[in-house]
Formats: C-alpha cells, sequence, structure tokens
C-alpha cells in the first residue's frame, strides 16, 4: 500500500555570520527519497517558507555529491518538487503517514522554533506515527509537542551531528547553535559514533541518523515501519 511520506527541509539559504550559501545537504535528501519512492511510496516536499529549498553548493560537488545525489539533480519530477515545495501551513491540511526532517545547515535558522514545524509533530507523535530526522534536521525536534520543546526529547534515545563533526566543518564558530548541545540540555539520551561514521537510533516513533552517512540507514529503519515492521 501506497504511503505518504511529508519531507521537511529548511527555506534558509545563507549563513549569515559569514554571508556563505547553504540549504538543504542533497546527500540527505537524495539517499531519504529514492529508497522510498522506489519502493512505491509517495513523497511530499515542504518548507517553511514553500517554494524552491535552496541545496546547499557544497553538497552539489566532488566528494560530497554521491550516485544518488546525481540521480536526484537528473530527476525532472525530483527537482521540480524541489522548486515548488509546499508551505509547512499548506502541509497541515493533508494526512501523512511519517513525518522526515531533512538535515543541513540551514535547519537550525528554521527549525527550532517553529510553531509550523511543532504543530506538525505534535499531530504525528499524537498518533505514534513515525517521525524522523537525520544530521541537523534533528533541531526541529526541539519545538517538541504543543510548543514545549523537550516533550519529544526528554528521556528519549537520539542522535543528531555531533559537536565534533561540527567543529571538524568549522561550523562551530559560524552556527547560532550545535544540535547536540541543546539536545542534551532538554534531557534527550544523546548517542554519537566516531565522525561522519554512520548511526542511526531508534526509540519508539522516533528514528534519528548523526550525518549525511546515516540517512540511507534512517529511511531503512522508516520503510521497516512503514511496511508494519518493529
Amino acid at each position: 500500500m501506497t504511503k505518504h511520506i511529508l519531507f521537511v527541509l529548511t527555506s534558509q539559504d545563507v549563513l549569515p555570520s559569514v554571508d556563505v550559501k547553504t540549504g538543504v545537504w542533497l546527500e540527505e535528501l537524495a539517499a531519504s527519497y529514492w529508497p522510498l519512492v522506489d519502493a512505491g511510496h509517495q513523497v511530499i516536499l515542504a518548507s517553511p517558507k514553500g517554494g524552491e529549498a535552496p541545496l546547499d553548493p557544497m553538497s552539489l560537488a566532488k566528494p560530497w555529491l554521491t550516485a544518488s545525489g546525481q540521480r536526484f539533480l537528473e530527476n525532472t519530477s525530483a527537482m521540480e518538487a524541489n522548486r515548488k515545495t509546499l508551505t509547512l501551513d499548506e502541509a497541515s491540511d493533508m494526512q501523512f503517514d511519517a513525518v522526515y526532517l531533512i538535515g543541513g545547515a540551514g535547519t537550525v535558522y528554521d527549525f527550532p522554533s517553529n510553531p509550523a514545524i511543532a504543530s506538525l509533530l505534535a499531530v504525528m507523535s499524537a498518533a505514534n506515527k513515525p517521525i524522523a530526522a537525520v544530521c541537523h534536521g534533528v533541531s526541529g525536534l526541539l519545538n517538541g509537542a504543543s510548543g514545549d520543546r523537550e516533550n519529544l526529547v526528554t528521556g528519549r534515545r537520539l542522535t543528531a551531528i555531533s559537536n565534533a563533526e561540527d567543529a571538524i566543518g568549522g561550523l562551530d564558530k559560524i552556527l547560532p547553535m550545535m544540535p547536540e548541545t541543546p539536545l542534551r540540555a532538554a534531557g534527550a539520551l544523546y548517542s554519537a559514533a566516531a565522525p561522519f561514521e554512520p548511526h542511526v537510533v531508534e526509540d519508539g516513533n522516533l528514528i534519528t541518523g548523526q550525518n549525511p552517512a546515516s540517512a540511507a540507514g534512517v529511511t531503512q529503519a522508516l520503510l521497516a515501519r512503514l511496511s508494519g515492521g518493529a
């Protein structure tokens, strides 16, 4: 049976402190998108502002551009969907079987303290439907249910990009927050693998991945949930 999965993408296209372009990390989008589409499911893309979701320029070039990313860039339907994302308000009127918060450095600007994401996650959590998130996108869980940022993360096992990984990339000096720190502060049972190694954590309806290398694993876990697996 076809399932409907909402991917939430960032609308943030620049890192203000350094005036450098940012956006969705393509590998996290593509490595998550294709397994679901190839399995016959429908993926709907949405973003805080709607319209075109910016792709981080760094993720479009070697060595970061992978086969799944190249496939996304060359696929007319996928790129059209990325150019015409729904607003989160438009998406709130639809029914979904799962929500997936895709990463990219831009997410730390427009995912936390976002009422539309908070409302969306509250609905999914109340229905015990899968909520997936990867890398910086896990910062969206800080909204929590009913606007209480602790509701979705306190006492929950999860992962996100580590402070060590952000520091290696120089983002510790650029971003307004690194997800690991506020997640721990909110009571999350945070864990991480060595930098850039895949790491996926499942806790109830919550599925999180540490970094781009974890996106495929998050998606396989989500596929198992959608097919009725544990």
